[in-house]
């Protein structure tokens, strides 16, 4: 009886040797350029990538990530794992190319294009906006760009009562980071000798603007004198409106997280302890106004997202539902553009890529218990995939 114990264990000991072994010599196969090419491509240039490319990642060159992503535009648990990865990689999906697509395709001449781009918690839509973003930069587009607006909505780093219009709040600190993070992204082009004021600008009795001045007096002037931080915003997307028309620049208005300028309340608080509805937030007013489709040279992309309003009540992920009545009318009419979770080859894809880096240890039946839990979703499979 013992000798047929000891038999039983033996060989089941030499069953998991084997099984271990099968699944080290797996992570240890070398990524032939046949793998490689599967779930990576080299070309970077974003107008050149195809359906032929859909599925892959392709890298971020390092001096334009830093350029346009330097202070925000990816996630926090994005940014952690492209730091593990000691590389910024974006997966090419179709709702990206399906915007590059008609943005290359536009009238210039015409009144500006909104697209929203919807879908459930974690689809991706932030990446792919980013997969635009790039887009634009590598076109030479001028980036007005909010990274996340429930930052503004709902955690504010400092706010108070505005000097120019009693009811409303400023943002300064949130607005003076914002100035700079357009100036870092459009530093190549607000040199331009055209890139001017188009009126004087007032800051007090002393402080004036005057028409003809370039117009990053006004970005420098809202960093370092920071109480006029939030009008400086509001004078910048109108100057850029006014710039547009007038053909000096093509611009790519882009808000991640629209929704919140539509939300009945922030958590932004007067001194009174009053929470301030969105429109009577300063920066508002620029970021509306630059919505809007008066205006050309230009498009708009923006994202809707249930958790931009800070709210677990949202009960549809919809453009409709989540903007409202409002915001709905405000954008009316926008090209929508759904962001589903992702396909199978897009989910293979992506378990590659993990492996590729040595992110994951691979075993028999990996994907399909993955796929399973995470439900197919980015942000779920990222997380499931994170290191302890």
């Amino acid at each position: 009886m013992l000798k047929s114990t000891s038999e039983i264990l033996s060989r089941k000991l030499t069953s998991l040797s084997k099984f271990q072994l099968t699944c080290y010599s797996i992570a240890a196969q070398p990524i032939t350029q046949e793998r490689l090419q599967k779930f990576r491509t080299s070309e970077t240039v974003c107008s050149k990538h195809s359906i032929e490319h859909l599925s892959q990642f392709y890298k971020v060159p390092a001096n334009d990530k830093k350029q346009i992503f330097a202070h925000g535009g990816l996630t926090k648990s994005f940014e952690e794992q492209s730091k593990s990865f000691n590389e910024t990689c974006l997966m090419i999906r179709q709702p990206a190319l399906d915007v590059i697509s008609l943005l290359k395709t536009l009238d210039y001449s015409q009144p500006v294009v909104r697209f929203v781009l919807y879908g459930r918690k974690g689809s991706g839509k932030t990446v792919s906006l980013a997969h635009i973003l790039h887009y634009a930069f590598q076109e030479g587009f001028l980036i007005v760009h909010i990274p996340w607006l429930g930052n503004w909505m709902r955690r504010c780093r400092e706010n108070s009562n505005s000097e120019d219009k009693e009811g409303y709040v400023d943002i300064n600190f949130d607005a003076a980071a914002w100035l700079l993070h357009f100036k870092t992204q459009n530093a190549h082009l607000l040199s331009k000798p055209e890139a001017k004021t188009s009126q004087d600008h007032v800051w007090s009795k002393r402080e004036i603007t005057p028409a003809g001045s370039p117009l990053l007096s006004i970005i420098e002037h809202g960093i370092n004198r920071l109480k006029y931080a939030s009008k400086a915003v509001v004078v910048i997307c109108n100057e850029v409106k006014e710039l547009s028309n007038q053909g000096v620049f093509k611009t790519l208005v882009a808000v991640d997280g629209f929704n919140a300028f539509f939300y009945p309340s922030t958590r932004v608080y007067t001194e009174k302890k009053e929470a301030v509805p969105p429109h009577k937030v300063t920066v508002t007013e620029g970021f509306i106004n630059l919505s809007k489709f008066d205006w050309k040279n230009g498009a708009v992309v923006v994202t809707v997202d249930q958790i931009a309003a800070g709210q677990n009540d949202q009960l549809s992920y919809l453009p409709r539902y989540l903007l409202g009545k409002d915001g709905f009318e405000h954008l009316d009419p926008f090209v929508p553009i759904s962001v589903p979770d992702y396909t199978t080859k897009e989910f293979i894809s992506c378990m590659e890529y993990y492996r590729g880096r040595k992110w994951v240890q691979p075993y028999t039946g990996q994907d399909d218990e993955l796929k399973f839990i995470s439900a197919s979703n980015p942000y779920n499979l990222m997380k499931l995939c994170n290191s302890l």
